[in-house]
């Protein structure tokens, strides 16, 4: 996705903010598109928070993916299981990972794994894997409900070898208990996090207006100065959605905001992630019903927001894992004392 570099900030401020705007624009009608941009991937955001300046050098222009998700741990991100450990100058990957965006087109791909499973979150580490190392396998691309335009795939990792200097951030790594490295990798969602918002923004505004026009068609009025108590249900269907919509773009922004300004927004990105992912889609859902036929014809794009929308409460963390976040941060309990 279109991405603000965190080390650009010091340039101006503003920069997340312009880039969740622009994001709810080139959504409007496929945010699949958008998420086969080159260089735009997940993986690029992590490695333009917690890159050493070489390592800058070598993978800043690459196009690289993000690979999280494994068959027994998708947003516990603490059961990890794909394992990375240090040969001489190389490291060894072993795992299998799914449901990586721009699998196929990726030039590289940053892969979570740990270096000591009895460390917990404290051992998991971001390594950075190239295409054609040694024992990296793209297995196969998935069939989607949604976002068909972007390719999501397995990778196997299979005595994968990189090289030691491969590892996110500095090379001497220490197993440990505390949590600061990987704390630094999950700081990548606070930003990014509004930015999938914002793409949710994009086609659930889509559908709305589409709605919108094709309602004006058959006779509906949409009169701002009546009150809701005198109006037709389909107009105040319509509004209750208007109103959604805008209470998720006014949480996106405030996040693009508070991180353009140096503010802590873990709470409010996540605020934003689930209103955004959740309203997006139960509004293209509805949208749908208010059109009738011409809601599930693939004549239209109607029916094609509503499934693309869905992505936008599941990918980089589902809407129960970003409700269990802000409850968290409210409440200032751990993720051990309320799971």
């Amino acid at each position: 996705m279109t991405r603000p570099s965190t080390r650009a900030k010091k340039e101006g401020l503003g920069k997340n903010l312009q880039t969740v705007i622009a994001i709810e624009e080139l959504c409007w009608g496929d945010t699949g598109l958008l998420l086969s941009w080159p260089g735009q991937g997940l993986g690029n955001a992590a490695i333009d928070a917690v890159a050493t300046e070489e390592q800058l050098e070598r993978f800043g222009d690459k196009w690289a993916a993000m690979a999280i998700t494994e068959p027994e741990a998708g947003s516990d991100t603490a059961s990890i299981t794909t394992t990375a450990e240090l040969d001489g100058e190389e490291w060894v990957l072993n795992g299998e990972k799914i449901f990586v965006t721009a699998a196929e087109r990726s030039e590289a791909v940053v892969v979570w794994a740990t270096i000591d499973k009895e460390a917990g979150r404290g051992g998991i580490k971001s390594f950075v894997v190239e295409k054609g190392s040694p024992g990296f396998k793209l297995d196969h691309l998935e069939k989607k409900l949604g976002i068909r335009a972007s390719d999501t795939g397995t990778f196997v990792l299979n005595n994968c070898r990189i090289p030691k200097d491969n590892i996110l951030g500095s090379s001497e790594v220490k197993k440990s208990k505390t949590t600061a490295g990987f704390k630094g990798v999950m700081k990548t969602f606070d930003n990014t996090r509004p930015h999938v918002a914002a793409q949710g923004l994009g086609i659930a505004r889509a559908a709305l207006e589409f709605t919108k026009e094709k309602l004006e068609e058959v006779g509906a009025e949409f009169d701002y100065r009546k009150s809701p108590n005198n109006i037709k249900s389909r107009e105040k269907d319509y509004y209750l959605m208007e109103a959604n919509l805008e209470a998720a773009r006014l949480l996106t922004w405030r996040a693009a905001w508070m991180a353009d300004n140096g503010k802590r927004n873990s709470m409010e990105a996540s605020m934003a992630k689930a209103k955004a992912g959740r309203a997006g889609t139960l509004l293209t859902q509805k949208c749908c019903d208010l059109l009738g036929p011409v809601g599930f014809s693939c004549r239209d794009l109607a029916e094609k927001w509503m499934r693309d929308a869905k992505i936008i409460d599941i990918f980089e963390g589902t809407g129960q894992i970003q409700h269990l976040i802000v409850a968290r941060q409210f409440l200032g309990l751990s993720s051990k004392e309320l799971k």
